[in-house]
């Protein structure tokens, strides 16, 4: 055997058996099974066995990017997120690029790539693009400017049409390994399963992930088109054991998989969910109750249970969406904003009908009112109600008269291009001042200055002095014990809130030079002047609980966004939010739409495979079917009815 291969876990011994055959492979694995552990693995002795190789290992996230760097650190390790591999695979081909972005520009089956004003678009079109074709978190075809999903369809079509390109990957990276595959775009699979066949040169594709954790819209899901016994195909080595939870949940997570694994607990005594050589039994609970409250099956689990609803890092509480959540946590009006304005829907509302009827007028001197006046004018029935707000429009426009009567006062050339998202407020992926090139977090320029505020704040309340001197923008003028006195003075009146407003905030942060107003915010309040006033009137307090959410310090997180993390105790609240995309009966019932069912079982188990000691599972008012159902998964005496 190769050197230094005996002392690997099995399937890693068997991955590069694959690799010694010119075969590519899936490592599948269950929640908990270590795949991080043994991806690292496999890049160790692939750099080992071949020292003046180049490995690319490409992830979904930058803080999974980070974590796998820190692990694994070495020159020929070229660690990124799949979008940003791509891009510089391609970035150098400007010619190739703009001729793809005309191309898919003119198929109408691409819809995502399109210039509305030209059709067809002409082969010089990009002819001066002075920067040339770039790749931001912004989309602007007619600028030769695109975001994430048009990069995969970009690259998708460049693979397909040269493969030269391929050969110049290959010839690059003689391994390239894929982490978390089944949330990888199928382009993107195609790109490196089929396009690079059409180049001779040889390299390893290696893919890492579980079929059952597929939880995105837009992954792959599974590689079921492309595994076999075959030469050409994918080798797929299962990884059937659990490192984390304990038996119990290991139980019910077998009895959701619908892929044919069956895990195990971990043979490893040091395991975590292994005490003296045994696995733990944990416990498992299914609550119901006719009421739904949701404090009252928080308040049996501490009682009965012992369960700390206060310990954010021992306990969660998964909900399916941030909406479910804003209330408990105490953001809702900052959701509300950001989610549920009716008046920006009746905006689009209005764009949509100028551009599906192709109306002609010229209105970039008329306000929001006048342009609703000018389409209205004339018109009755059906034509009048196509212009006219939605009964849940008008509901809305009804209790803001205010906000609507000042939003008809607004140019409409400017607050028709006004973008608002509640990723624009959520997102909470991190970006590193060092990583400006990376595609980084979706916040607004707002949300990201009360955010540099509310670090401040936390970093002197947390005593992280040092930290807080070079975060603050006072830094440079403490040149006394006078001017550190001043500071003090200045960052404790700030932390002391109270009721004042968001806007208060932002300017007493100012005027104590805590974070000064920069040019960044000034274009804010600008171009965006209606959705800042609307933010600007919310208690900073109701900001500061935001906070806490997005930085993990509540017991609340989103059924997606708690994949790939643990916690000793988890509840999981079986409400489906109205979105209609997941049901929970449907999942206890067997019933329903396929898809909806697939879907629905795929976050339900990773919901549950988040527990390393206990689980507890609340269903508002189930009908008898689901109980009986929850009685066979749980186990009759654990489903409990606490109304």
């Amino acid at each position: 055997m190769v050197e230094g291969r005996l002392n690997l876990e099995p399937e890693v011994r068997e991955i590069f058996q694959s690799i010694d055959n010119g075969r590519n492979f899936l490592l599948s694995g269950g929640a908990g099974s270590g795949k991080t552990y043994s991806l690292v693995n496999v890049i160790r002795q692939a750099i080992a066995e071949n020292p003046t190789a180049k490995v690319a290992c490409m992830t979904y996230t930058n803080a999974a990017v980070k974590e796998i760097e820190e692990r694994v650190n070495h020159k020929n390790l070229n660690v990124s997120t799949i979008h940003d591999f791509l891009w510089d695979s391609i970035k150098h081909f400007q010619k190739e690029l703009k001729e793809a972005l005309i191309a898919l520009a003119n198929n109408e089956e691409v819809t995502r790539i399109s210039i509305e004003e030209v059709n067809p678009v002409p082969e010089n079109y990009y002819a001066v693009l002075p920067d040339g074709v770039q790749y931001k978190e912004f989309v602007r075809i007619r600028e030769g400017i695109i975001s994430h999903d048009e990069l995969l369809i970009v690259a998708n079509y460049l693979f397909e049409k040269y493969p030269k390109l391929s050969s110049i990957v290959k010839d690059k990276y003689k391994f390239i390994f894929i982490d978390e595959y089944q949330d990888t775009s199928k382009a993107v699979v195609e790109t490196f399963l089929t396009h690079f066949k059409k180049s001779k040169r040889t390299n390893i594709i290696g893919f890492f992930g579980d079929a059952m954790q597929s939880i995105y819209e837009d992954g792959i899901g599974n590689l079921d088109d492309y595994k076999g016994d075959d030469a050409e195909k994918v080798n797929e080595i299962p990884k059937k054991q659990n490192r984390r939870n304990p038996q119990l949940v290991i139980d019910l997570a077998n009895k959701l998989r619908t892929d044919g694994i069956i895990q195990e607990p971990s043979a490893d005594p040091k395991a975590p969910n292994m005490v003296g050589g045994v696995i733990k039994q944990g416990t498992v609970l299914f609550l119901h109750s006719t009421d739904g409250y949701i404090n009252k099956v928080e308040a049996f689990l501490e009682a009965n249970y012992a369960w700390d609803f206060n310990n954010s890092k021992e306990t969660k509480e998964l909900n399916l969406t941030h909406n479910l959540i804003a209330g408990k946590a105490g953001f809702r009006n900052l959701m509300d904003i950001y989610d549920k304005d009716h008046i920006l829907s009746f905006r689009d509302r209005i764009k949509k009908y100028i551009k599906d009827n192709n109306v002609a007028a010229d209105f970039s001197e008329n306000t929001f009112g006048e342009v609703i006046e000018a389409l209205q004018q004339g018109k009755g029935g059906r034509e009048l109600n196509a212009v006219r707000p939605t009964n849940t429009m008008q509901v809305f426009i009804d209790g803001n008269a205010e906000l609507y009567n000042y939003a008809k006062s607004l140019k409409y050339s400017e607050f028709s291009k006004m973008y608002v998202d509640k990723d624009q407020l959520l997102d909470d992926k991190k970006q590193d001042k060092d990583d400006e090139n990376k595609k980084g977090s979706k916040r607004d320029n707002l949300v990201k200055h009360l955010f540099k505020i509310q670090n401040n704040i936390s970093l002197y309340q947390n005593k992280k002095y040092n930290e807080f001197l070079r975060a603050t923008d006072y830094h440079f003028k403490i040149t006394s014990i006078a001017s550190k006195k001043a500071l003090k003075e200045n960052i404790e009146s700030l932390v002391n809130v109270g009721d004042n407003t968001i806007e208060q905030v932002i300017n007493d942060a100012n005027e104590k030079r805590i974070c000064l107003i920069d040019d960044k915010l000034i274009a804010f309040k600008e171009n965006k002047e209606y959705l800042y006033n609307r933010v600007k009137d919310v208690k900073f307090s109701e900001f500061q609980k935001l906070y806490e959410y997005l930085e993990g310090q509540t017991p609340f997180s989103t059924q997606h966004k708690t994949k790939g993390t643990e916690f000793d105790n988890v509840l999981v609240i079986l409400d489906n939010g109205g979105w209609n995309n997941y049901n929970f009966g449907n999942l206890f019932l067997g019933t329903g739409s396929a898809s909806v069912l697939d879907r629905t079982q795929k976050i339900f188990y990773v919901c549950c495979t988040r527990a390393k000691e206990n689980l507890a599972v609340f269903f508002h008012n189930p009908d008898a079917d689901v109980i009986a159902k929850a009685k066979v998964w749980f186990g009759e005496d654990n489903v409990i009815d606490i109304s």
